[in-house]
């Protein structure tokens, strides 16, 4: 055995070492951390959900200062101050230890849910003593000690919550992960197998890549993963709740849950006290309908691979047909769409077709592409078309999405110009150009969608027929509002007031366009928001950032209208244009243009002959202006089209 001054040293096998997650997705909360730890602050506490980020967001917010560090484990809650053993002398007392402690200027004490009690209330005495700043963090799902959950209760610190990081938060860290472009629905399959968990998710992509996946497509250049999960000893151990069930009643209802995925099963048909145990140890989750599920998304993947072939065939034979819940599926995607409310719906049996890599009938797929497009998740319409076509590669309504899609992104070419052969949709390819006149001409020469002044009943579908699956095979019917809102996003107005249902989101927007009046186009912007339309809502604040007599709320109206953009998967339509960096100098824009190619403050300060701080300040001044947290919101900005 080595002794206390010997170092023992290996050789990791290749592979092994896992490079850093980019930081993304946590800017706001990262400037509200550094404020905490400015002078004469007393620090802050950090809690979430387990694998949110906590840690990372703490050593970015300390990064390059002087700061110590102690952590709370598992295995040494009943040794007093085993968390700061390393900066206190054995034998210590309490008192002692807050004076030793209090000359540390900033101290990082992570999970702190599991210190002892003795580092608990030292921890606590230091909050009180105010000359230490602290950052504590602390998981949810452990009760921490009194003395540490009175830091935020009796108000020694302001507290921040911290939320899983959202899809679109994710993207950066999956693209790292693979080594490019994720595909939308391989990306939406992770976030949902990993329910916000940053270390499953390394697992989940450490699994992938010993078998070699994501593969690259050709077409896209997008990394795509269809098939079943491949299960790894990682993964099997955060499965083990789950596995290790000894009782063979409570193992059989786990495996006939798991194998009858996508669909539920009814808890009428499974014995209800087995039930009870297994939704007491957070196992399954219990509708309101009284249907059963698996509570987590790894189990369902996880119990399939370790089940037998003779046992996985047995429960794959009682699994039911898919048909009719997908049509369900698709009729109430359908009546959403008609009733203007595009707000996220589970759609379980859809996305286990594309996980499983089952072919997706276009008449299902054209309609989650136009979902997916009125909500903005551009890049997610187009990989649902594509999926519609490779069913059926004539599927007029697939086409259509996909060339929809690929114009509001700015794209232009042949498979665009087709949007030219269709009576709705001919704006779009000299919109995509950049042509705004020759767009707004071909909308006047367009007949109108619905009657003027007709007003369905509240309720009422607004325009996509009776909301049947096959009927909204063609989503391009007669009487589609959409089409006519259409002339909305293109900054024609007027011609659209008199043919959209007048009590509607869209119809508010447009009359609030048609005035001019900036309020009105927040409060409608607010309310796309609401309704699950992203990229109309960035469009309507970006339309209300010129028209605002207040430079304050015009301010305001194009921070909101960046955000709501960068959620939209690389939208780029007319409306957008404008955005972005009409306000500011021209020195500014040639900063911001060489920040956004990845250049350093000092390079750029050499490449224009201007000091450091000369750079600093005009950056600092075109965030003010643009909205922009950070650097890295430059590239999207200044890839917005003039």
């Amino acid at each position: 055995m080595p002794t206390l001054l010997e170092v023992t040293t290996f050789e990791p096998r290749a592979g092994t070492l896992r490079p850093p997650w980019p930081f993304t997705g946590r800017d706001e909360e990262l400037e509200l951390v550094r404020r905490s730890l400015a002078g004469g602050r007393p620090g802050m506490v950090i809690t979430g959900p387990a694998g949110c980020g906590r840690t990372r967001l703490a050593m970015e917010a300390v990064r390059g200062t002087d700061c110590a560090r102690a952590a709370g484990t598992p295995g040494t809650r009943d040794l007093p101050f085993a968390a700061f053993a390393h900066l206190l002398p054995e034998g210590v007392t309490l008192h002692s230890a807050v004076q030793l402690l209090s000359g540390v200027r900033q101290l990082l004490v992570d999970d702190a849910h599991l210190l002892d009690d003795a580092s608990a209330a030292l921890l606590h005495q230091l909050a009180v003593q105010g000359r230490t700043r602290l950052l504590v963090l602390v998981t949810d799902e452990t009760r921490p000690p009194g003395a540490v959950s009175r830091l935020w209760t009796g108000e020694l610190l302001p507290r921040l919550a911290l939320e899983p990081l959202t899809r679109e938060d994710t993207a950066p860290l999956l693209d790292a992960g693979v080594g490019g472009p994720l595909e939308p629905l391989a990306g939406n399959r992770l976030h949902r197998l990993c329910g916000g968990d940053l270390r499953l998710l390394r697992d989940l992509l450490d699994a992938l890549r010993e078998r070699s996946l994501p593969t690259r497509d050709e077409d896209t250049d997008e990394r795509t993963w269809r098939g079943p999960l491949p299960v790894t000893a990682a993964l099997r151990e955060r499965a083990a709740a789950a596995l290790g069930r000894a009782c063979p009643e409570e193992r059989e209802i786990l495996d006939r849950l798991a194998f009858a995925e996508p669909l539920p099963l009814a808890a009428d048909c499974l014995d209800l006290r087995i039930l009870e145990r297994l939704e007491a140890d957070g196992l399954l989750d219990v509708d309101d309908d009284a249907t059963v599920r698996l509570a987590h998304p790894l189990h369902g993947p996880v119990l399939r691979a370790e089940t037998g072939r003779l046992r996985a065939r047995r429960l794959t034979g009682r699994r039911r047909s898919t048909a009719s819940a997908l049509d369900a599926e698709a009729a109430e995607l359908t009546r959403r769409i008609g009733r203007a409310d595009v707000r996220t719906t589970p759609t379980p049996v859809g996305e286990w077709l594309v996980a499983e890599g089952e072919p997706v009938p276009a008449r299902y797929a054209a309609v989650r592409a136009r979902f997916s497009r009125l909500r903005g998740e551009l890049r997610e319409a187009a990989a649902w078309a594509r999926e519609g076509l490779a069913t059926a590669p004539q599927d007029r309504a697939c086409r259509i999405e996909l060339a929809l899609a690929a114009a509001q992104s700015g794209e232009t070419g042949p498979a665009i110009d087709r949007l030219a052969d269709h009576p709705g949709t001919v704006a779009w390819p000299p919109a995509a150009r950049g042509d705004l006149d020759t767009a707004l001409k071909t909308l006047e020469d367009t007949e109108a969608a619905p009657e003027p002044g007709h007003d369905p009943e509240p309720g009422h579908d607004i325009g996509t027929g009776t909301g049947d699956p096959r009927e909204a095979h063609d989503p391009y019917l007669a009487h589609d509002p959409y089409l006519a809102y259409d002339a909305v996003r293109l900054g024609a107005p007027q011609r659209a007031v008199r043919l959209l249902p007048s009590d509607g989101p869209l119809a508010r927007h447009a009359r609030a366009l048609a005035r001019g009046d900036g309020p009105a186009l927040d409060l409608a912007a607010a309310e796309l928001e609401e309704r699950g339309f992203l990229l109309f809502a960035a469009e309507a604040y970006a339309q209300a950032v010129p028209v605002h007599r207040d430079a304050g709320a015009a301010r305001t109206a194009r921070t909101r209208a960046l955000a709501l953009a960068r959620r939209c998967q690389g939208a780029r339509t007319p409306a957008l244009s404008g955005l972005v960096l009409g306000e500011l100098t021209a020195r500014q824009r040639q900063i911001v243009a060489l920040a956004a190619a990845g250049l350093s403050n000092r390079q750029i300060a050499e490449r224009l002959t201007l000091s450091v701080r000369t750079v600093g300040n005009h950056l600092y001044g075109a965030y003010t202006r643009l909205g922009a947290g950070d650097r890295g919101a430059l590239p999207w900005l200044v890839e917005q089209p003039a």
